[in-house]
């Protein structure tokens, strides 16, 4: 008598969040999916996988993940260590278009008064993109 399978393990909401982040910390490292699957011995079709919550990531296979990004395995996770809601905002602003290229680009500029001011257009560009149409 056959024993019978158990049904295969499904992706879930923390497997999706894990693979954001990888995503996150990959682009702010200026990787590509090609780069970290080489990094880490898998194919980028298995990197786009993981970062998009389709397929698990093994333990041992996050800590190579961690080790290639120069971060904590719990960098991954929500709660841990504290500052977990902070680190949940974090990445929920750096998934947002572009953010990334911009802190790389203002983290180049050197002048704090410089810095100051292009925070400053920021600023007002975003709260003129708040007022609603009249």
């Amino acid at each position: 008598m056959e024993t019978p399978k158990a049904p295969p393990k499904r992706a879930t909401d923390q497997d999706r969040l894990v693979g954001e982040r990888i995503q996150v910390l990959r682009k702010s490292k200026g990787l590509t999916q090609t780069a970290l699957g080489r990094a880490i011995g898998v194919t980028f079709q298995q990197v786009q996988k993981f970062e998009n919550g389709m397929n698990r990531v093994g333990v041992s296979r996050l800590s190579d993940i961690a080790r290639v990004l120069e971060v904590r395995v719990s960098s991954f996770y929500d709660g841990d260590e504290g500052g977990g809601e902070d680190r949940a905002e974090v990445f929920d602003f750096l998934r947002t278009h572009g953010a990334i290229d911009l802190l790389h680009a203002f983290s180049e500029i050197e002048d704090d008064q410089l810095r100051r001011e292009v925070l400053a257009i920021v600023r007002t560009v975003a709260s003129i993109e708040q007022v609603p149409d009249s």
